[in-house]
C-alpha cells in the first residue's frame, strides 16, 4: 500500500493516487492542521470519500494512538461517573462524520474497510432502525421513544431484557468498534447476543475516535444535546453537503396547515375522553382531563386567530416580520414562561394516545407531537427572530386533507438564514468544519449563505481523460427554433416540437441509457403531452419516434411510485428490442439526487432548460427580499459584493443543473455526454457556474448538424475502443513494472447501487495481463498518451509544500526512491478551455449522421448537397 507524505503527515492510501486525490487530501489536512473550515468539491468517481477518510484518519493518528484494544477508556462505557468527561480521559478530538442518509453512511463505512485505518468507531441511528424489542420495534416517532423509556425503567414489570444486558455486554466486549461496523452489524449483535443495539451505539459513541450519523444529529439541537462528547476541537465532516443550506433552514422552520391543526384538536378531545373514562373506571387517575381541555382550548383559539387574519391577495398571502409569531402566541397566553407546561401536557397526551393504541391494536400516528416540535423551534432562541418571516397562505383544500372545496390556511415561520445552525458550532469552539460534495459550485454563494469563513476551498477536476466526455450547448433545434425554457417561450408549439425532434435524434445516437431532465414537472407534462398528441405528416407522433429507439420511463410525482420507476428503467435497459431506455425526469427530483447511473445506465444526460424556482412562490419571493435587504444594509458598512436575491435565485438553478449532470460519468473508466438544450448556457456567466470539471470540455454549437456529427463520432470512437481498455503501467506487489490491459467489469446497474452517492473508484479494476495488438496499441496510445489524471498540468500544491510518495514495494531490486510531484498551476485558463464561438468549422457527415426531421418539420437552415444526399439515402 503506497504511503504519501502530505504536509508532514504520512497517509496510507490503498491505491496509487491520482493528482486530484493528492490535492484533495492536502486540502483536508491543511484544514485540520490550521483548525479552519473547508469547502471541498470533487466529482463523483474521484475517490472523494476514500481520500477524506484516509487524510482525516492519518492526521488523527499523528496525534496519538487510536482508542482501540488496550487504549479504550472502559470507565466511560461502563457507566462509571467517576471516569470523568471525555476531555479528562482523552485529549484527542472526536471526529463526527455526517451524511444525509444511512444508505450513504453505509457506503462510507465500506470505504473505511478498504483503508488500512482502524479507529474506534460506531454508527448512530434511530430506534426505528435499531430497536429489536418485539413490541416497541413496531412503533414510530415519539410513541416509540416513550414506550422505550417506559420499558427501560427498572421497576417496570415488562422491563426490557435487551436494555438490561447492554452494560455487561460492553464490559465483556470492549473490542466492539475496533473493526468497522454498520447498523446491520449492531442489529445482528443484538439478535444474537441480546444487548440493545440502540443503547449499544449510544454508550459506545462516548469513547470512539470517529462516529457516523445523519445530519440531524448535528443540526438539531435536541439530538446534539443527547451526544456525550467534548465538542471543543472536535472535527465535523458533512459529506454530500450540496443541500446543507436548505436542510439547515428547513430544520429551523415550520409549516402548520389547517388539516394538521384540526387533527391535533381532535386528539386533544380524545385525550379528555380517555382520561375521564379512566377516572370513572378507577384504572388511572394520574391524567387530569382539565389539562387536556386547556390544550384543546388553546388550539381552538389558534385556529380561530389564523382564520381571522385578513388576506387581501391569495397570491401574496399575509406576511409579517419573524417577531410577529411571539405576538400571535402571546395572545393565546403561550410565552416562554408557559411553554414548558404546555409541552409537558402534550407529552402526557402523546403517552395516553399511545397506550390506547396499544390496548386496541391501533396504528394511528400521534399528530400532537408536531405542536411540541413547533413550540420548541419558536422558543429556542428569540434573538434570531430577525432572520425569520411569518407567512399565512390560503389555498383550496384537497380531498386528501379532508377539506375538499373549502379554503385551507397554512401558518408558516420560515428561516431565511441557514447559518443559524452552523453558527452554534463556532460558539462551541469546534476545530474544523469540512463540507464536501461532488456538486457544491458555485462555492461563494454557499459560503455566504452559511455565514461561515471557509479559508480552505477546492474545486477538483475529474480523473477522466478529455476523450471520455462530450459536453456541448445546443442553442437551437433541427428546424432552427431557439431552445429557451423560460415562461415566454416554453408553451410555444414550435419550441416543444423542435425539442422533441432533437430528443429523437439523441435517442438514436446515444447508446443504452439516456437521461432527460426538465426544469419542472409542468414542462415535463406539457412536452410529453404535446409529443403524444401531435401527429406528423406520416401519421407518427414524436413520442412514437422516441419509443422506436428507446423505451421510455417518466419520473413519477408520487414518491411511493419512485422505486417501481427505477425497476422499470432497469428492465427496459435490458430489453433487446430497442437500443436502450430513456428516463424523463425533473431537476431537483429524486432521479437527480444521489442516484448512480454508471456505465450503460447513463451514457448521456440532457438538460432541457434552467430550473429556476417558481418566481411568485411566497417562500422564494420572501427569500429574495430578505437577501436584498441584507445586501443593502451590509454594503453600507463594507463595500464588497454581498449575495443578493437575484444572485441566490440564479445560483440555486445552477446548482440543480450541476446535480443533474453529475448522474453520468461515475468513475475513472466511464464515459458519457452532457447536452445543454437551452441557448442561455452559451452565456459566460451561466457557464462559470457549471461544475469546474465540466467547464473545460464545453463547446457551443451554432448548427444542430454539428452536434449530430460530433456526438455520433464520440460514441462511435468509444464503441470502437471496446469496454474501456487502457494501456497502463501497473506496479505489481513484487515491484516489477509491466504493461497490462485493464478490463473494466461488465456494465452494471443494480437497484441497490442506485441510491449511494459514493461509487467505488476505478483504481480497483481487475488487471488482466495480456498484450494489445500492435495496431490497436498505437491507436490507443495516440488517443490517450500517458495515462494521467485529467488536466494534470493544471493541478498544483502550494509552492511551499511538496507531496512526496513512499512506495511500500520495491521498484527495482530493493531500492526505494521517493518521488516528488511538482505542479506549476492550479488555474484553468478560460481562453484555452471554453469555446464560446458559434463558428461552424466542419460539416463532415458519416453514415447515420443524419438529423431526424421526419414528420413535417420545417428546415430553416441551408443544407449542403452532401447532407441532402445522405438524408435521402437514410429515408
Amino acid at each position: 500500500m503506497p504511503t504519501y507524505n502530505i504536509r508532514g503527515i504520512d497517509v496510507d492510501f490503498p491505491f496509487e493516487a491520482y493528482d486530484c486525490q493528492l490535492v484533495y487530501m492536502e486540502k483536508v489536512i491543511l484544514s485540520l492542521q490550521q483548525r479552519s473550515n473547508a469547502l471541498l468539491e470533487s466529482p463523483t468517481g474521484t475517490g472523494k470519500t476514500l481520500c477524506l477518510l484516509c487524510a482525516t484518519m492519518a492526521w488523527r493518528k499523528s496525534l496519538g494512538v487510536f482508542s482501540t484494544g488496550p487504549n479504550v477508556k472502559t470507565s466511560l462505557i461502563n457507566g462509571d461517573k467517576s471516569g470523568g468527561s471525555l476531555s479528562q480521559t482523552n485529549d484527542h478530538p472526536t471526529i463526527i462524520y455526517a451524511s444525509r442518509t444511512h444508505s450513504q453512511i453505509r457506503q462510507v463505512i465500506q470505504e473505511l474497510k478498504r483503508s488500512s485505518y482502524r479507529p474506534k468507531m460506531v454508527v448512530l441511528g434511530s430506534r426505528e432502525q435499531l430497536c429489536i424489542h418485539e413490541d416497541v420495534s413496531l412503533l414510530h416517532g415519539k410513541a416509540q421513544t416513550n414506550a422505550c423509556h417506559f420499558l427501560c425503567r427498572k421497576r417496570t414489570k415488562r422491563y426490557c431484557k435487551h436494555y438490561s444486558c447492554t452494560t455487561d455486554y460492553l464490559k465483556n466486549n470492549s473490542h466492539l468498534g475496533d473493526e468497522p461496523i454498520d447498523i446491520e452489524d449492531l442489529v445482528n449483535i443484538g439478535r444474537k447476543s441480546g444487548p440493545c443495539p440502540y443503547y449499544l451505539s449510544r454508550d459506545l459513541h462516548k469513547i470512539v475516535d470517529i462516529f457516523f450519523a445523519p445530519y440531524n444529529y448535528l443540526i438539531d439541537r435536541g439530538f446534539r444535546k443527547s451526544l456525550q462528547i467534548n465538542w471543543k476541537n472536535s472535527i465535523l465532516i458533512f459529506d454530500e453537503a450540496h443541500n446543507l443550506e436548505s436542510i439547515c433552514a428547513d430544520a429551523a422552520s415550520f409549516d402548520l396547515p389547517s388539516w394538521l391543526l384540526t387533527a391535533c384538536i381532535s386528539e386533544a378531545k380524545n385525550c379528555i375522553d380517555l382520561s375521564v373514562q379512566r377516572r370513572d373506571e378507577s384504572i388511572d387517575k394520574s391524567k387530569n382531563p382539565d389539562n387536556f381541555a386547556i390544550l384543546r382550548a388553546l388550539l381552538l383559539k389558534l385556529e380561530k386567530r389564523i382564520s381571522e387574519v385578513p388576506i387581501q391577495s391569495k397570491e401574496l398571502g399575509y406576511t409579517k416580520p419573524g417577531a410577529y409569531i411571539y405576538e400571535l402566541l402571546a395572545d393565546l397566553n403561550i410565552t416562554s414562561d408557559t411553554v414548558p407546561m404546555i409541552i409537558n401536557i402534550i407529552e402526557e397526551a402523546t403517552l395516553l394516545i399511545e397506550e390506547d393504541n396499544q390496548q386496541n391494536s391501533k396504528r394511528n400516528v400521534c399528530r400532537l407531537e408536531s405542536i411540541s416540535d413547533i413550540l420548541n423551534t419558536v422558543f429556542r432562541d428569540i434573538s434570531n427572530a430577525k432572520s425569520y418571516q411569518v407567512h399565512i397562505q390560503e389555498v383550496q383544500g384537497s380531498a386528501t386533507d379532508g377539506l375538499k372545496g373549502k379554503p385551507s390556511r397554512t401558518l408558516s415561520w420560515w428561516c431565511f438564514h441557514p447559518g443559524i445552525a452552523m453558527e452554534e458550532f463556532s460558539k462551541m469552539d469546534v476545530g474544523s468544519i469540512i463540507l464536501t460534495s461532488g456538486t457544491l459550485a458555485p462555492l461563494e454563494s454557499f459560503a455566504q449563505e452559511l455565514k461561515l469563513e471557509f479559508p480552505v476551498r477546492l474545486e477538483n477536476p475529474h480523473v477522466i481523460t478529455p476523450n471520455q466526455i462530450w459536453a456541448g450547448v445546443v442553442p437551437a433545434g433541427p428546424s432552427g427554433c431557439s431552445f429557451n425554457s423560460s415562461y415566454r417561450t416554453r408553451d410555444l408549439i414550435e419550441y416543444k416540437q423542435d425539442l422533441g425532434n432533437a430528443i429523437v435524434n439523441f435517442a438514436r445516437i446515444v447508446p443504452d441509457g439516456l437521461l432527460v431532465f426538465f426544469p419542472s414537472y409542468y414542462l415535463l407534462d406539457q412536452c410529453i403531452g404535446c409529443w403524444k398528441n401531435m401527429s406528423q405528416a406520416n401519421s407518427t407522433t414524436i413520442w412514437e419516434r422516441i419509443c422506436k429507439h428507446k423505451k421510455p420511463v417518466v419520473e413519477p410525482r408520487q414518491s411511493s411510485l419512485f422505486l417501481s420507476s427505477i425497476e422499470d428503467y432497469m428492465t427496459k435497459l435490458k430489453d433487446t428490442s430497442a437500443s436502450g431506455a430513456i428516463f424523463f425526469a425533473v431537476c431537483r427530483g429524486k432521479v437527480s439526487e444521489g442516484l448512480d447511473f454508471a456505465d450503460h445506465a447513463g451514457r448521456a444526460v440532457i438538460v432541457t432548460g434552467m430550473p429556476f424556482a417558481t418566481w411568485n412562490d411566497p417562500k422564494v419571493r420572501l427569500k429574495r427580499e430578505y437577501l436584498d435587504e441584507q445586501a443593502r444594509s451590509q454594503q453600507k458598512v463594507c463595500k464588497v459584493h454581498v449575495l443578493t436575491g437575484e444572485d441566490w435565485y440564479n445560483q440555486q438553478a445552477s446548482r440543480a443543473v450541476n446535480q443533474a449532470v453529475g448522474r453520468v460519468i461515475r468513475h475513472r473508466h466511464d464515459y458519457g455526454a452532457i447536452i445543454f438544450l437551452d441557448e442561455r448556457f452559451t452565456q459566460p456567466n451561466r457557464q462559470s457556474q457549471v461544475s469546474l470539471w465540466i467547464r473545460p470540455h464545453i463547446k457551443c454549437y451554432s448548427k444542430f448538424g454539428e452536434v449530430v456529427s460530433t456526438l455520433t463520432r464520440f460514441f462511435r470512437d468509444e464503441k470502437a475502443q471496446g469496454p474501456t481498455k487502457l494501456n497502463l503501467l501497473t506496479t505489481e506487489k513484487q515491484g516489477k513494472i509491466c504493461e497490462s490491459q485493464i478490463q473494466q467489469p461488465l456494465d452494471k446497474f443494480y437497484l441497490d447501487k442506485c441510491f449511494p452517492e459514493n461509487t467505488q473508484v476505478g483504481q480497483d479494476c481487475p488487471v488482466k495481463l495480456s498484450p494489445l495488438p500492435e495496431a490497436r496499441r498505437k491507436k490507443v496510445s495516440s488517443l490517450l498518451g500517458e495515462i494521467v489524471p485529467a488536466n494534470r498540468s493544471s493541478v498544483t500544491c502550494c509552492k511551499d509544500q511538496s507531496v512526496s510518495w513512499k512506495c511500500s514495494s520495491t521498484l527495482s531490486g530493493n531500492e526505494k526512491k521517493p518521488l516528488t510531484l511538482k505542479r506549476e498551476s492550479m488555474q484553468y485558463q478560460d481562453k484555452n478551455i471554453i469555446d464560446l464561438t458559434l463558428k461552424r468549422e466542419s460539416m463532415e457527415y458519416q453514415d447515420r449522421n443524419i438529423i431526424d426531421l421526419t414528420g413535417g418539420s420545417m428546415i430553416k437552415e441551408k443544407w449542403s448537397e452532401e447532407m441532402i444526399t445522405l438524408f435521402c439515402k437514410e429515408v
